[in-house]
């Protein structure tokens, strides 16, 4: 498996983190195995809104209380239903209070809903089993550690990927480094 961030080619597949870049491969090799899509999403194409959440809810419980102590009362008096106003007059209060504590204690929230189907997804976990969600979370895990020795490391040299291109401003190097560059030079030889 090679890193989709800098290319470098990974030891195994289940490395969790780049030799190099240090870029997060917990979920690519989940990807790779399944086609580009992770399995436990495959359901939120599939899944639609629900009417009966609190947001609709208590939007009703306004409308039925509007409509029943500011429309529906003022017209039943205005036509002269004596019997119907005070009838009117208690649905819309005793109504609306039980509509609103239906929608604040049983129906779900709204925002919870997209929340849990949108949150982020759990850390993959080679051992666990295929379309097993694993409910660690490993924030701040370090990748893992290098086993190249010191010696092999080499400073960048001028015109090289890694040297900063400092064009005119790039110091001269000092004649002691330049007398132990070629004091070593010769030594090799």
């Amino acid at each position: 498996m090679h890193c989709p961030r800098c290319g470098q080619e990974q030891a195994s597949a289940e490395t969790r983190f780049c030799s190099r870049c240090g870029f997060q491969l917990d979920l690519v090799s989940e990807l790779l195995v399944h086609g580009g899509v992770l399995p436990q999403y495959v359901h939120l194409d599939e899944t639609s809104p629900t009417l009966f959440n609190r947001r609709n809810g208590l939007t009703f419980t306004l409308i039925w209380f509007i409509s029943f102590l500011f429309i529906l009362t003022p017209i039943s008096a205005i036509l002269d239903l004596d019997p119907i106003v005070p009838v009117f007059g208690v649905l819309s209060i005793f109504g609306s209070l039980l509509l609103l504590m239906i929608s604040l204690l049983v129906l779900p929230s709204g925002s919870k809903a997209q929340a849990k189907q949108f949150a982020a997804p759990a850390r993959f976990d080679p051992n666990m089993q295929r379309g097993e969600m694993s409910g660690r979370q490993d924030h701040g895990a370090l990748p893992p550690s290098r086993t190249e020795p010191a010696s092999v490391y080499t400073a960048p040299q001028a015109g090289g990927w890694k040297a900063p291109d400092t064009g005119e401003f790039a110091v001269p190097s000092s004649v002691t480094e330049n007398t132990t560059k070629l004091l070593k030079k010769e030594e090799e030889s």
